[in-house]
């Protein structure tokens, strides 16, 4: 058949209509396709834990007295952090020596409640020292320490705060720690399981850095609000002399292997850091590793800033920290 010139310019025109509708879809599937990844990369820019501070990072200015530990939220939220930490020794001599305790202890708790409102943190878990060794061999120093930690546990419930950090010191003898260290802990944990607290044990030295025995411990337990708070450095399990603090370790838990049977039972981790090189690594742990650790026990919930540095103020100690924290989270994050 021939085809006349009218014929030949309908075709034609067909065919260009045909191809400016597949090209502009072409483009928008294109486009599509390219604010897909943008939004996936900006995702992934993120780490896949949150970040709080831990109040121990600003001891030094605390102890000082140039930061008031009643301010400590408005601190927080002014260096970027979304949670917060308590230390309980900020607070507990000035509530000890009040004429009415509890009246005190009621009084810091509406403050800081107040604060960390006001200034839109996050009461993730208060740290616990100085109210007696939970994993006592002796019954009665054991069960008056379970006292003892009640009031924590009723402060974190109020705060809505998620646990209260504990700790597990005892004999030095593993079967009668792990003996005592359950009891103690089950005792206080069926408390706190009444008010919707974690009680969480943190690798602090002496038995409590042997992560294997402590895991057995939380397994002793058995209960869903007991388990760990893992801390990056804290594995030392002897130092010179005796000594619980300062003195220099002369053993040492292996401290990826620590992290990694901690971490099944982890409700909280904390990051502790001591100095850092020009490209801003931590020089004494290896970041990357640890947070690998972490991605893969499936954690996404706080790590805490905990630095205890000499080389660096408190505020570029944390500072340095955070950041370190953000750049190997958020490079996890992407593979």
């Amino acid at each position: 058949m021939k085809m006349n010139s009218t014929n030949f310019l309908s075709l034609s025109l067909i065919f260009f209509l045909f191809l400016g509708i597949y090209s502009c879809k072409d483009q928008k599937s294109q486009k599509e396709n390219t604010e897909t990844a943008e939004a996936n990369s900006e995702v992934n820019k993120n780490p896949f834990f949150k970040l709080s501070l831990a109040q121990w990072s600003l001891n030094k200015p605390i102890f000082a007295g140039d930061l008031d530990p009643m301010d400590f939220a408005e601190k927080a939220n002014e260096m970027g952090f979304q949670g917060i930490e308590y230390v309980n020794s900020f607070y507990a001599q000035k509530i000890k020596d009040a004429e009415n305790p509890e009246e005190a202890l009621q009084k810091v708790l509406d403050t800081l409640k107040a604060k960390s409102e006001e200034f839109n943190v996050e009461n993730v878990l208060i740290m616990i020292d100085g109210e007696g060794d939970l994993a006592s061999p002796e019954k009665d120093k054991r069960e008056l320490a379970v006292e003892n930690h009640k009031k924590w546990v009723d402060a974190a419930n109020f705060l809505d705060a998620q646990a209260i950090r504990v700790n597990l010191f005892g004999s030095q003898d593993p079967e009668e720690w792990k003996t005592s260290a359950t009891q103690g802990l089950k005792a206080l944990s069926e408390y706190a399981a009444e008010k919707n607290v974690n009680i969480l044990v943190e690798n602090h030295g002496q038995l409590s850095s042997n992560a294997g025995l402590l895991v057995e411990v939380i397994k002793g337990v058995n209960m869903d609000n007991c388990g760990t708070l893992p801390d990056f450095g804290n594995f030392c399990l002897k130092r010179e002399g005796g000594a619980q603090w300062e003195a220099k370790c002369v053993e040492e838990y292996p401290k990826y292997k620590g992290i990694e049977e901690m971490m099944p039972h982890a409700m909280a981790v904390s990051a502790k850091s001591y100095d850092f090189n020009e490209e801003g690594e931590e020089t004494t742990l290896d970041y990357e590793r640890i947070l690998k650790i972490v991605q893969d026990a499936g954690y996404t919930g706080f790590i805490g800033v905990e630095y205890e540095g000499q080389n660096l103020s408190p505020e570029e100690g944390i500072k340095a920290t955070k950041e370190l924290l953000i750049g190997v989270g958020s490079k996890l994050n992407t593979k």
